[in-house]
Order: C-alpha cells, then sequence, then structure tokens
C-alpha cells in the first residue's frame, strides 16, 4: 500500500507540471495538486507505521521463537557437548547471530519488499511513459547484478570469519572475567589485557576486510543510478524539447527513476544483512543439528519411584582419546538403603563411577541397572529426578540463598527448608546475614567460602529427599569437625535411602556400610573398614599414608 501510494506522487506532480504549462489555468488549481500530495503523504505516515510496527514485531518473535528453541536443544545436549564447545562461542550464537537472523527478518524484509514492490511498479510506469527512454535508463542494471553477485560471494565468506572472530573475542573476554581474582592474585593483569588486545585487533581486522567490500558496493550502485539519470536527462530533455512527450510526463519519468534509485540501494544492503543472517543462520543451525548423546528410549516405560538398588555389570567405560580405560569390567552390587563409600588415587575412576549412574556419560546396555531395570529404559527425568548429585566444585546462581537452595521447586515449607539447612550445617551462618535466606549471592556464590558453598548445594540435593544421594568430595573444603557433623545427621536422616559417597578423608569412609576401592578403573576390594584395613592392601597403604600425614600435622608422630 505504501508503495502504490508513493507511486502517484510523481502523477500528481505531472498533471501539476502540464496544468502550470498551460496558459488557461486559473491561479487556485493549483492547490488541488498541492492538497493531494500532503494527502497522500499523511496516509502514508500511517501506513508506514503500521507497516513497520507489524513487520519489526514480527522480527522480535522470530528471535525470541529462535532463541527458546536453541537454549531448549541446548539443554538436551550431553556433558560432552560443552566440555569440546567453548561458552564464548555458544554465547556469542545466542546473541549476535541470532540479532542478525532478526535484522533480516525485520529491516531487511522491509528493504526488500520495498525494493521489489516500488522498483518493479516504478519501471511499469516508466514503461508507460516511454519505452524507448526506459530501456536506455536501463542499461546499468546487467552491470549491477554481475558486480553484486561478484560483492555477495565476498561478502558471505567475509561475514563468516566475522562471525568465527567475534566468537573467539566474546570467550577470552568471558574467560578474562571469570578468572578476574586468579589474575589479580598472579598480577597478571596486563598480560591478559594484551591478550582481549590481540583478539579485538582480530575482530577488527576480519570487519575491516568486510567493510571494504561493503564500502565498494554503494557507491558502484549510486554512480550507475546516477548515469542512468544523466542519460534521461540527455534523452527526456530532447523528446520534451520535440514535444514526444510532455513537460509533465519528463517530470514524472525522472521522479520514477529516482525512486528507483532507492530499490537498487536496497539491494545492496539487503543482500548484506541477508548474506550476514545466512552467514549466522549456518552457524545457530550446526547446534541444532547436533544430537544429544544420551536420550531416552523410543518408547520408555514408565517407572515408579525409584528404591535405591544400583547394579554394576561389568561396565567399562573408555574416554575419547584416551588408551586406558576409565573403568573396566565393574562388578557391584548396592542394595536399596546401603551407604557406601567410594575410595581410591587420583584418576582411579571415582568420578566416572558416580557420573554413570544418573547418565551423566552414556553406559553400554546391559551394564547397569537400577531397581532391577536397564538404566537405559528409565527416562531421564525419571531418573534424574530421584537422585540428588553434588559434584565436586559446587555451582551457585547469582540468586539469593532460598533460591539457590530452592533450585526451582514449589511448595516447599519453611521448616523442610531450615531442617535441610540445618542438616549441612549452614543455617546459623545463613542466619547471622543482614538479609538471611534472602541474602542476594554474587556470581558463582562469589560472596561465600568455598565449604559454605559446598554445604549450600549439599542442602540442595537434600532438599527433595531423593532416594539416592551422591556426593562426590563435596566436603573437601570443610573442616573435620564439621564434616563428621554433617555426616551424622545425614546418616542418622537417611538410614533407609541409598547414599554413594567419594572421600579422602578416612574418617568419612570408615563411617559406610561398605568400602569399594577402585584403582586404574578396576575394582580392586571392598568390605568395611576394618576388614580392608587388616587386608593389606590399596586401602590399608591409603590409609597409613593419612595416618602418617595426621600424625605430622598434629605432632603426634
Amino acid at each position: 500500500m505504501v508503495d502504490f501510494l508513493q507511486l502517484l506522487i510523481p502523477l500528481v506532480i505531472r498533471d501539476a507540471i502540464d496544468l502550470l504549462a498551460s496558459d488557461t489555468v486559473p491561479a487556485h488549481a493549483i492547490l488541488r495538486p498541492c492538497g493531494a500530495i500532503v494527502a497522500i503523504a499523511l496516509v502514508i505516515v500511517f501506513f508506514r507505521y503500521v507497516w513497520r510496527l507489524l513487520i519489526f514485531g514480527h522480527a522480535r518473535k522470530v528471535e525470541e521463537g529462535l532463541r527458546n528453541r536453541l537454549y531448549s536443544h541446548l539443554q538436551t545436549l550431553s556433558p560432552s557437548f560443552y566440555q569440546n564447545t567453548n561458552t564464548g562461542d555458544i554465547m556469542a550464537r545466542a546473541t549476535h547471530d541470532i540479532n542478525a537472523v532478526r535484522m533480516a527478518a525485520g529491516m531487511g524484509l522491509v528493504a526488500l519488499t520495498d525494493g521489489l514492490v516500488l522498483g518493479m511498479a516504478a519501471v511499469g510506469f516508466m514503461v508507460s511513459i516511454n519505452l524507448r527512454l526506459t530501456l536506455i535508463s536501463l542499461i546499468p542494471a546487467p552491470l549491477v547484478v554481475v558486480l553484486s553477485r561478484i560483492l555477495t560471494r565476498r561478502m558471505s565468506v567475509g561475514f563468516q570469519s566475522v562471525q568465527k572472530s567475534f566468537s573467539d573475542l566474546t570467550e577470552r573476554i568471558r574467560e578474562a572475567f571469570s578468572g578476574i581474582r586468579v589474575i589479580k592474585a598472579y598480577n597478571r593483569e596486563m598480560w591478559q589485557y594484551e591478550g582481549v588486545k590481540d583478539s579485538s585487533e582480530q575482530y577488527l581486522a576480519v570487519n575491516m576486510k568486510q567493510a571494504k567490500s561493503l564500502a565498494l558496493f554503494f557507491p558502484v550502485m549510486a554512480v550507475f543510478t546516477n548515469v542512468g539519470l544523466a542519460v534521461v536527462i540527455w534523452m527526456g530533455g530532447r523528446l520534451t524539447i520535440l514535444g514526444s512527450i510532455t513537460m509533465g510526463d519528463f517530470v514524472a519519468f525522472t521522479g520514477y527513476l529516482n525512486l528507483l534509485t532507492w530499490p537498487m540501494m536496497a539491494m545492496g544492503w539487503v543482500t548484506s544483512l541477508i548474506q550476514r543472517a545466512w552467514a549466522s543462520m549456518g552457524r545457530i543451525n550446526s547446534i541444532l543439528e547436533q544430537v544429544p548423546e544420551i536420550t531416552d528410549m523410543e518408547s520408555p516405560r514408565t517407572a515408579p519411584r525409584i528404591r535405591g538398588g544400583i547394579e554394576f555389570r561389568d561396565l567399562s567405560i573408555r574416554y575419547p582419546g584416551q588408551k586406558r580405560p576409565a573403568l573396566k569390567d565393574v562388578r557391584l552390587e548396592i542394595k536399596a538403603g546401603e551407604t557406601v563409600a567410594i575410595a581410591g588415587g587420583v584418576g582411579a575412576g571415582k568420578t566416572t563411577l558416580l557420573q554413570a549412574v544418573p547418565r551423566l556419560l552414556d553406559v553400554p546396555y546391559g551394564t547397569l541397572y537400577v531397581d532391577g531395570r536397564d538404566v537405559r529404559t528409565i527416562p531421564l527425568k525419571v531418573l534424574r529426578g530421584n537422585i540428588g548429585f553434588v559434584t565436586q566444585e559446587p555451582f551457585i546462581f547469582s540468586d539469593t540463598i532460598r533460591n539457590n537452595v530452592l533450585f526451582g521447586l514449589q511448595d516447599v515449607s519453611s521448616d523442610k527448608l531450615e531442617t535441610v539447612l540445618t542438616t549441612a550445617d549452614i543455617m546459623e551462618e545463613i542466619l547471622a546475614l543482614d538479609n538471611g535466606l534472602d541474602t542476594l549471592l554474587g556470581e558463582r556464590g562469589i560472596t561465600l567460602s568455598g565449604g559454605q558453598r559446598q554445604r549450600l548445594t549439599i542442602a540442595r540435593a537434600l532438599l527433595p529427599d531423593p532416594p539416592v544421594l551422591i556426593l562426590d568430595d563435596a566436603l573437601s573444603m570443610v573442616d573435620i569437625h564439621t564434616e563428621k557433623n554433617i555426616w551424622d545427621r545425614i546418616i542418622s536422616e537417611r538410614r533407609d535411602r541409598t547414599n554413594l559417597i567419594v572421600s579422602h578423608r578416612v574418617s568419612t569412609l570408615s563411617r559406610a556400610n561398605r568400602i569399594v576401592v577402585l584403582e586404574q578403573g578396576c575394582l580392586v576390594e571392598q568390605g568395611t573398614h576394618d576388614t580392608l584395613v587388616a587386608m593389606g592392601g590399596v586401602y590399608a597403604r591409603l590409609y597409613r599414608r593419612q595416618e602418617l600425614v595426621r600424625k605430622l600435622e598434629t605432632g603426634d608422630a
């Protein structure tokens, strides 16, 4: 509608010029075309506002839908994807690349529609005035098409380099801020600054290379359109003098040619937006096409609430690129309600064994069973929803203490919340804060000590009272006395629940019903603390080493 209204203005001007060229025109007659132009302009303003509001609103919805789809898909991907992909790269795709797609779906669509409709309609009106003059004015068009194809190819490659460079820069800056405390502690601010500066210069370099193609595109378009205008003035002026066309036709023809200038210029800009969006959409699709390694069966059977029985049957796991398996032929049965501690040196396979239970690592069919069911047949939501997992590195969100413990759970009573915080031996420290449970924590819990972060994540895992609780060296940052108090409470409150514990402290291991010892991925020993010490094997060596360290620290040696 807007484009067709714009096409009416040269016709009104033509009639006005022809009216002025006649000798019998009354003075007030010129007011009619003036009023028509003003009315058309007002209607154009209204429809252009509505049109752009709808298009830009559509672009924002495209942006929202694409971002939600991307994030939803990212949550389905396995941990291995995040181990092999930089966080900065993911952030760049979720922000910069999606914004490029939005620009193409919004302003790009407006310019493309204007360019095509306005351009074709303008040519049509020009043909209606004089075919020969129209053909002459369009002589530069084939050259514009050829040049556009050459430059757009260069821009396509350039935009991919720009997006890749932006991802690298984002990752560098993210890493710089995440490690700012270490950087300051080692006085390496200048070293990190130089690294960010180098990444910024690389990003600038690829952008400047791309800018050369864009800078060449628009001036060339302007040259060709102005050459066409010069030819029209020369040829059209002669036709007007000879009486082949009226003065009004000549002015209208020039007006339509000027209208044709914007579509030709717009095509260059639209091409730039589309090339950028094409490159960005390709990067986004590369994530959307990623297939999760760990998924549910096509028709998983519904499972009742998990009781906690776990059995490993000759479980072997080998990480990509590793010669030695992380786990090898592990056979172990854990009864529901049993507390089992896992011991072993560094790299023995303890964490790998624990991560296999909630399928954070995929396992071969027939090697891991929960309550007698192969773990691969249990829906992931059911399996993980019945397991509380506290990792070696506690993660705290930039939110209140309350929300960090609730972790999205609804309808949790205050008594229940206080109970798990008391069990984790952190309730008194929280109450000592000005805002108590509503204290806002810094990024990754920076305002808390390492031991406080660990205890807060233990409270988080205890809150839903899961049938299976997995603690992977989850109290390494607290003192022995605090650790003993926490274990006393956990063991007392979870007597009928399954607990899997990894710890390097014998005082913790000895409290378990059974101790399992791993060495180089193999299960080499299992039994009670006293039995394993008497055997004089791997566990006994670990025990004697810790006893020696304890005596040296306390001066009892």
